[in-house]
């Protein structure tokens, strides 16, 4: 059996402020349009599906991208101009910084919604042959 992830589905306050923030600090397309979803797709052909929903019941929750050095570059430079706070730890105690763990890089910064994202260049564990 081929099993693929296709997509998930994001809770936002408001889906379109959340879909563009994610779009223009990645550098990515919003792909699609449908009933209460705004779709961005990502480059192994996931989708991020964002719906808007009431504020109190959003339940804050963990996105982690595995981007390369380049693209860590660019997404920190976005951060930085943009004035995103942002931490080298899920713990938010080391302000301002990134992380090496692994022989990467990583940084974490909220979503408009309270979304914790991690960008990362090199998986958990290190690259396996």
């Amino acid at each position: 059996m081929s099993v693929e992830f296709n997509h998930t589905i994001i809770h936002a306050r408001d889906n379109r402020e959340s879909a563009e923030f994610f779009a223009g600090l990645l550098g990515l397309e919003i792909t699609a349009e449908w009933g209460p979803f705004i779709a961005i797709g990502l480059s192994n052909g996931v989708t991020l599906d964002f719906a808007t929903i009431p504020a109190e019941r959003i339940t804050p929750q963990h996105y982690a991208f595995l981007v390369s050095e380049a693209e860590f570059d660019a997404v920190y430079a976005q951060i930085g101009r943009r004035g995103i706070e942002h931490w080298a730890d899920p713990h938010q105690q080391h302000p301002g910084t990134t992380n090496h763990n692994d022989g990467g890089r990583g940084v974490y910064f909220l979503d408009p919604a309270g979304h914790a994202m991690e960008l990362i260049t090199v998986p958990y564990g290190g690259w396996t042959s």
